[in-house]
């Protein structure tokens, strides 16, 4: 009887581990899907962000471990639009994992179903900067479009493990229902503030400026990826203050020597504000990184005068 039970306690601690290994493997490209993975696979997924969001997911350091991590994900989810162009696709192919190359089941690219802006058009040279050609990869400061991202992970992983398609539909609509909520209250603290014209250090904030009637008439950098000449500094600054603009935002992995001269020149404030979950202190997850920025950019509007 005692050889049974040691036999059942092992048997029982041995499920522990195998139970954990039957969770979804998630490798994500950033902070923001791994957020919105979790939102909707809960207990059901092990999920790990390559890149942080306090990072340039542009420009992210490919290490050998990422190979490894790749390597033995179930399903790996990425923003698209060449956002990774310069970091991931190799180790992607060097991962030897074939359940996550494009095309397969356990590929997913976010960006298929969201709404997609700056889409350029004409002949795209080196000369325009560091140009997206399939249109502005910063997607998901949108909330609509988190809603989209998160409604996609929900039909993946549903198809990547069908007998847990009802908690994953359940989280969903939970998710769904917080997110909504919340972007009546973001709009609503907005909402004075329509219409505002802004600066931007980079090209991260066209989807949040159309989600939140903001209006973004000039760049710190000329050309997305070039940093800025004095020419273009002296004549950003001479527009801004032509137009009264207050307010600089700035990615807090960009050097802000150049935005604070220009704002000292002009009149206006710098605003560190991040564009991705985990960026700085208090923006852990999705709806989180909207609380942050909605509130901070609202308080330094309110703040703001016009000389």
């Amino acid at each position: 009887m005692k050889k049974l039970t040691i036999v059942a306690a092992l048997a029982a601690a041995l499920a522990v581990p195998a139970q954990a290994r039957a969770a979804v493997k998630v490798i994500t490209s950033t902070q923001d899907l791994a957020s919105l993975v979790t939102e909707i696979g809960g207990d059901k997924v092990a999920v790990e962000a390559l890149a942080r969001g306090y990072q340039d997911p542009h420009q992210v350091e490919a290490k050998p471990s990422f190979v490894i991590k790749l390597h033995g994900a179930d399903l790996l989810v990425v923003v698209g639009r060449e956002l990774e162009s310069a970091w991931l696709p190799a180790l992607v192919t060097q991962s030897r994992n074939a359940k996550i190359q494009p095309g397969n089941p356990g590929y997913l690219d976010a960006s298929r179903t969201v709404r997609i802006l700056d889409v350029p058009t004409g002949q795209i040279t080196r000369a325009m900067g560091d140009v997206h050609p399939q249109g502005n990869p910063h997607y998901w400061l949108d909330p609509a479009n988190g809603r989209r991202i998160a409604k996609a992970v929900q039909g993946k992983l549903s198809e990547l493990s069908p007998g847990d398609a009802a908690y994953f539909a359940q989280r969903y609509a939970d998710f769904d229902g917080r997110l909504t909520a919340a972007e009546s209250r973001w709009k609503g603290i907005l909402a004075p503030y329509k219409g505002t014209k802004v600066v931007t250090y980079h090209r991260s904030w066209s989807n949040f400026a159309e989600a939140f009637a903001l209006d973004v008439v000039g760049y710190v950098e000329p050309k997305p990826g070039i940093p800025p000449s004095p020419a273009h500094q002296l004549a950003l600054t001479e527009e801004m203050k032509r137009q009264g603009i207050r307010i600089i935002l700035v990615e807090p992995y960009f050097d802000l020597k150049t935005p604070n001269a220009i704002a000292r020149n002009s009149g206006a404030r710098v605003l560190v504000l991040p564009p991705s979950v985990g960026g700085v202190k208090g923006t852990e997850d999705y709806i989180r990184l909207f609380d942050y920025s909605v509130n901070l950019l609202a308080s330094a509007l309110k703040t703001a005068t016009v000389p």
